[in-house]
């Protein structure tokens, strides 16, 4: 889908049929959403680009995707969609500056996107130049990724402390009876999330480090210190992000670790029921005999003399086992 943004004095607005008719010199944001070949063809031969497939927006090389071609510049990062859902989801946009235009080429589309042409409809400075919207979209986009940091580090500081605080009882005893299943998936959906974000936070530090350096790119002072600042931001996220991840790895081995705790007291509660039981059945087995001359077998009291022996010899061993602390 081709949408193309005219700038207009109360903000931006779409252009109809742009293909139809041409894009005018009103036109600074040209938006390419799971373009069609046709889309393309007409978007290279009337802004003299080279559109990027699919294919080569994937690719992972540098070089590759920030580069220079025919007084354009070509900008790729990552974006994480669906920041949302249980399966966020990363996804490659390409952001296209020649002639102070914006054209972007995506097959995602991600929220930011979506707010910002809401803002930008209503604030015209915000969209003056292809550089602005440029400066706008990763604004949009980092905070974004802000949101979905401070979730991650939200869950888990409610996993840790459900977890690793003696004092909640009934947390406890929730997790002992349900079992650690739940938060291991809720540690792996936290992992994999802040995997992502990070992967989408170094790509967008990248790509504004990048246009900041291109001699093709000449913003106002005013758009330089705001790519500054969110080139900053993104490394900080960034920064943040890591130590997310290393204490996502640390409550991962933490649970694992009580996992194994709580596996071992149950096999200790068999193991030691094991053992004291042991002695009475060697008695009950020496009593079930069918030999005659069996001590105590004709004693009228014989048979609660072996009920006898047999509680002694069960309670002997859990009284040593609780002496030496093992109960």
């Amino acid at each position: 889908m081709l949408t193309v943004y005219a700038l207009t004095p109360t903000g931006l607005v779409r252009v109809p049929e742009p293909l139809q008719h041409g894009i005018g010199p009103e036109a600074v944001w040209i938006d390419l959403f799971e373009p069609t070949l046709e889309e393309e063809k007409g978007i290279e031969a009337q802004l003299g680009i080279d559109v990027p497939t699919r294919e080569e927006m994937s690719e992972l090389e540098a070089s590759n995707r920030l580069y220079e071609e025919h007084g354009a510049v070509y900008l790729t990062c990552t974006i994480v969609t669906k920041l949302d859902s249980d399966l966020p989801q990363p996804g490659q946009i390409t952001f296209i500056l020649k002639d102070g235009r914006l054209v972007t080429n995506r097959y995602c589309d991600p929220l930011p996107f979506r707010r910002f042409v809401a803002y930008a409809e209503k604030h015209p400075a915000s969209c003056q130049s292809g550089i602005n919207l440029l400066a706008g979209l990763a604004e949009s986009i980092i905070n974004r990724v802000a949101d979905a940091v401070e979730k991650v580090g939200t869950d888990l500081d409610t996993i840790s402390a459900a977890v690793f605080a003696p004092a909640r009882r009934a947390e406890q005893q929730r997790l002992n009876q349900h079992g650690y299943r739940r938060v291991l998936e809720r540690v792996g959906q936290s992992g994999a999330l802040i995997a992502k974000t990070r992967e989408s936070l170094v790509s967008l530090g990248r790509l504004l480090t990048y246009v900041q350096q291109s001699p093709l790119v000449t913003p106002g002072q005013e758009v330089r210190n705001r790519l500054r600042t969110l080139a900053r931001d993104a490394v900080s996220l960034s920064d943040h992000a890591s130590f997310l991840g290393s204490n996502v790895s640390f409550i991962l081995d933490a649970t694992l670790g009580l996992i194994s705790i709580e596996q071992n007291n149950i096999l200790k509660i068999f193991s030691v029921a094991t053992v004291a039981l042991l002695p009475p059945s060697v008695i009950g087995a020496i009593y079930g005999m069918n030999f005659e001359h069996i001590p105590w077998a004709h004693e009228s009291w014989g048979f609660l003399g072996a009920l006898g022996l047999m509680f002694v010899s069960a309670a002997v061993p859990l009284m040593v086992f609780k002496r030496r602390g093992w109960l």
